[in-house]
């Protein structure tokens, strides 16, 4: 079966090849008698337009780079699910990068030019702004969800104050009356982790009575919560965590339940992003909310927003965050 070209579809329609081509190109000038028949002849011969060769002609491919660099957190899945079926619904494709442990963006910009894409999400909360940033320099838009809060961004940012998810944690932990309290962090150097914790830290500084630690996994994972849970049972474990992600906390979660202690009353545990297995009844965690709809939502609105405006002022828009009690804590004490 022969392939059905641009110029079989013109033949049949009975008009010429650009007056076919103008009719598949979005915002394209022809009159809707023209459109009209062309579709026609198109359903007929069974004719799709090829997309690749459409971009040779607007000079648009409508690829959107979608980059990101923690795999190992299952919560992507629902990530990029929400940000694909966006894009498409937009007309657009994403052309996903994962970066790994590459915290360099030259060879993402070199991947990305080489499919002359038109835009790129950075989908990351680990990531520094200068990392999203250097796509803005090399006159790419860009938005970065799910991106480090500023009063002054230099690109589009999306997300959460994650300071004060951090202050959230801390002011549930002290409402239930506990006294020796513990962030639980990912990666040292990830953005995410640095304002989780100043909030949850800058919060409890302001109890004397509350006794505060701190430390850190290797990565946004379960191993790696699991791992450094099993670390700190060794010692004198606190009476409640800040874990600074869901992942971390069902790691935890399952090192503190193989101790044989119980949870909450033995140890409680707070997370942070409520993902779809933090409602799973086996673990039916107490998280902070992060709105992951909203967030991707917004990003793919301004992303489609900077093709049309490419110099559009960059913006920060944050969403509220809010906590989703389950029974990982203690309750309150009653009045």
């Amino acid at each position: 079966m022969s392939v059905v070209t641009l110029k079989d579809v013109a033949e049949r329609a009975g008009v010429s090849r650009s007056a076919v081509s103008r009719a598949f190109t979005d915002g394209a000038s022809v009159s809707e008698t023209m459109r009209r028949k062309v579709e026609k002849a198109a359903a007929e011969l069974g004719y799709m337009p090829n997309a690749l060769a459409s971009s040779l002609t607007t000079g648009r491919t409508r690829l959107i780079g979608l980059v990101s660099n923690n795999f190992h957190n299952p919560i992507f899945l629902e990530v990029f699910d929400l940000f694909t079926r966006g894009l498409q619904d937009r007309g657009l494709r994403p052309l996903l990068v994962n970066l790994s442990e590459e915290t360099d963006p030259g060879n993402s910009l070199r991947m990305l030019r080489q499919y002359s894409v038109d835009g790129v999400i950075v989908a990351s909360s680990t990531l520094t702004p200068e990392f999203s940033q250097a796509f803005r320099q090399a006159g790419m838009p860009v938005v970065h969800s799910f991106g480090r809060q500023s009063s002054s961004p230099q690109v589009h940012v999306v997300g959460i104050d994650n300071v004060e998810c951090g202050r959230i944690a801390a002011r549930e932990l002290l409402e239930r009356d506990y006294r020796r309290v513990a962030f639980l962090g990912g990666p040292e150097t990830a953005t995410s982790t640095q304002d989780r914790q100043q909030g949850f830290l800058a919060e409890l500084a302001l109890h004397e009575q509350v006794e505060v630690t701190y430390s850190h996994a290797d990565n946004y994972s379960f191993e790696a919560g699991r791992r450094e849970m099993l670390r700190l049972l060794q010692g004198q474990p606190a009476e409640a965590y800040f874990c600074g992600d869901d992942v971390l906390s069902i790691g935890a979660l399952s090192a503190i339940r193989d101790a044989g202690l119980r949870v909450p009353e033995d140890v409680g545990v707070i997370g942070l992003n409520d993902m779809e297995m933090s409602g799973w009844e086996s673990i039916a965690l107490t998280t902070i909310r992060q709105p992951i709809a909203q967030i991707i939502s917004s990003s793919i609105e301004l992303i489609v927003a900077m093709l049309e405006e490419p110099d559009r002022y960059p913006e920060a828009r944050l969403f509220p965050s809010t906590v989703v009690e389950r029974s990982t804590l203690r309750p309150r004490p009653r009045p």
